[in-house]
């Protein structure tokens, strides 16, 4: 199994296939709009214009599981990363990422690399790293500074 066996919908709520990241590099984050580490969207996006291309991609999903911190639409979501940090990787429809209502994808992400108590996910900006076969390469915890991640990136891309 890899993310390529999910769907999942867009900001707009058309439904896609994770096949359209085949070959790329992907890194998942759960995100909020009113979080203390809310501001790792500029380290994102920068990350994001420094390497992502036809080898890398950023897939934002949004989430209102924590402290409520993710209460809008999605419109006022992608309005508000665009306006506030100037995003250009994809946001996502929002979605739950523990308990009964698990998307599937964050539940298989889960089983492939659990946290460091167990699998659940403790805050937003939780981040999965996926190789190029769309298998999980690392789960990094929420605070874990974007920047930090990029070895393990321009490392999985240089094997693409």
């Amino acid at each position: 199994m890899t993310i390529y066996d999910f769907k999942v919908k867009n900001s707009a709520n058309e439904e896609i296939s994770l096949t359209t990241y085949k070959n790329k590099v992907v890194l998942i984050v759960n995100t909020a709009s009113k979080c203390g580490l809310t501001p790792q969207f500029d380290a994102l996006q920068k990350l994001y214009e420094e390497l992502g291309n036809d080898k890398f991609e950023i897939l934002g999903f949004p989430c209102n599981q924590f402290a409520n911190q993710e209460p809008g639409r999605n419109d006022e979501i992608v309005n508000f990363c665009s306006l506030n940090y100037g995003i250009s990787f994809p946001i996502m429809d929002k979605i739950k990422v523990n308990g009964e209502n698990t998307h599937p994808l964050y539940k298989y992400l889960k089983d492939e690399s659990k946290g460091f108590v167990n699998k659940s996910i403790k805050w937003n900006f939780t981040k999965f790293l996926i190789d190029s076969n769309g298998k999980v390469f690392k789960r990094y915890s929420p605070t874990t500074i974007p920047n930090n991640i990029k070895s393990d990136i321009v490392n999985l891309i240089d094997k693409i």
